[in-house]
């Protein structure tokens, strides 16, 4: 299917932008943390608790805001924020508020100058598309964030293979740590 071409072409372009140092500087970072959160809404909510989950196998002690069980975000944790523009409400309430109580805020968007950039101690941008469709962001025929979900999908997978070597983390291990009430 011609779509799927496209699709790939799409990201592929984003991909030789992305800085990819900045995914092995997020991989160092959660290598040293203890606590870790994630934020995000909409489809980067689900990019970023797909992270949280992968991150759960390999070993660290991660949870995601939004969640029953999720503890107080504390002075030293690190607070991974989702938000392709920058802009997302509560994206942004949720990283003001980790930074005031002392959390490292690592931010994964595609504007170093939005409000989730500038507050963010580490920035990962991805150079895609928005909805909002700004000058400046990645051509795509994609619908709304989709190019953007995808590649930070694509980069977390990245992170979390990079993290699986530094922890000597295996497939069995991994696996270890799945549910096991599937």
């Amino acid at each position: 299917m011609i779509l799927l071409t496209t699709i790939a072409a799409e990201i592929d372009a984003v991909l030789d932008r992305l800085d990819v140092t900045a995914l092995d500087d997020l991989a160092d970072r959660l290598n040293r943390a203890g606590h870790v959160v994630l934020a995000g809404e909409g489809r980067s909510g689900f990019m970023a608790k797909a992270f949280a989950m992968r991150l759960m196998h390999l070993g660290l002690n991660v949870h995601v805001i939004g969640e029953s069980t999720t503890p107080a975000v504390r002075a030293g944790d690190t607070l991974i924020a989702v938000s392709g523009s920058g802009t997302t409400a509560t994206t942004v309430r949720t990283a003001e508020q980790a930074r005031a109580v002392g959390a490292e805020v690592v931010a994964v968007t595609t504007d170093l100058a939005s409000p989730l950039g500038t507050l963010a101690t580490a920035v990962v941008q991805v150079p895609a598309a928005t909805k909002y469709r700004r000058a400046g962001e990645a051509a795509t025929v994609q619908p709304l964030s989709s190019l953007f979900d995808q590649v930070c999908h694509l980069s977390f997978d990245a992170v979390c293979l990079r993290l699986a070597q530094l922890r000597d983390v295996d497939n069995a291990t991994a696996k270890a740590a799945h549910a096991n009430t599937e």
